[in-house]
């Protein structure tokens, strides 16, 4: 008889991308690379590549419901990523369903625009992120055009990126979830003069201020770096690491990724997500 294994697994809530360079596509190939495994509910199928979103189909709230809950019936997931959610009808039915299922270790990347820059959120959908999702997030994961949306401030310095973190985080009130104060890592130091190579700020569960700083890798093809980052800081969550800990890995594993220096596409292309098995 076939032995029997257990694995952790990882639930992905996000949108399909069909040039598989970012989405679900990237969450699952991320979940899978760091030895989880990886289920998934789809909110929107988008078609894309490397040059741009050419059109964007939500999926019917009723079937975004459905897959959560086929999921977590059978397959429990040991962390929860929610990547892009465009309408505040689909949010609403995810929140309802954590809740019910009691998930733990979510991360919600708040998805808006595109690396090629087209938008992927809709303003009803900002709002309820804010008032829905957030509450029932153990980390939240904005970049900087994202923090400054987000907390109504502009992000020049360094110390904005403290500031942004800290208003997002107190913005957040309770909604009858698993409720406390989210953990805020704002990525994309690297486009501020001031800091060295890649620098992310997290304000951590306890209020604690933490840089993350990791060498810059100069590669223009950077499609899907944050769903990545936040598909394996939710791989961390879900083997026990802190939310530091948990970054911090993250981190490493987009390094690897970006410096294989894949090359596809004539955009902003994909990066390696299994770099470490192509060696």
């Amino acid at each position: 008889m076939t032995q029997k294994t257990k694995k952790l697994s990882v639930l992905t809530i996000a949108g399909s991308d069909s040039s598989g360079g970012a989405g679900i596509q990237a969450d699952i190939k991320t979940i899978q690379a760091l030895k989880l495994f990886a289920t998934s509910a789809i909110t929107a199928i988008t078609a894309q590549n490397t040059l741009g979103v050419r059109s964007v189909q939500d999926i019917l709230p009723d079937m975004v419901r459905d897959q959560i809950d086929a999921v977590f019936e059978d397959i429990r997931p040991d962390a929860v990523k929610i990547g892009m959610v465009s309408s505040a009808e689909i949010v609403s039915v995810i929140a309802d369903a954590l809740i019910r299922h009691g998930a733990q270790h979510v991360v919600v990347d708040p998805v808006m625009v595109a690396t090629s820059g087209s938008e992927l959120i809709r303003t009803d959908a900002i709002t309820a992120l804010e008032e829905r999702l957030f509450p029932l997030a153990q980390v939240i994961t904005p970049n900087v055009p994202e923090a400054e949306a987000l907390s109504g401030m502009s992000i020049m310095c360094a110390d904005d990126m403290v500031q942004a973190a800290r208003v997002i985080a107190e913005k957040v009130a309770p909604d009858g979830g698993v409720y406390r104060k989210p953990a805020v890592l704002v990525k994309g130091g690297h486009a501020l003069d001031e800091l060295e190579g890649a620098s992310d700020f997290l304000l951590d569960e306890d209020g604690e201020e933490v840089w993350l700083t990791a060498p810059r890798i100069d590669n223009p093809n950077a499609h899907g770096t944050g769903c990545t980052l936040s598909s394996a800081i939710a791989c961390g969550l879900a083997k026990g690491l802190s939310v530091e800990e948990s970054c911090r890995q993250a981190k490493a594993y987009i390094s690897g990724a970006l410096g294989a220096g894949l090359d596809l596409g004539a955009g902003s292309g994909p990066m390696d997500h299994m770099w470490e098995y192509m060696a």
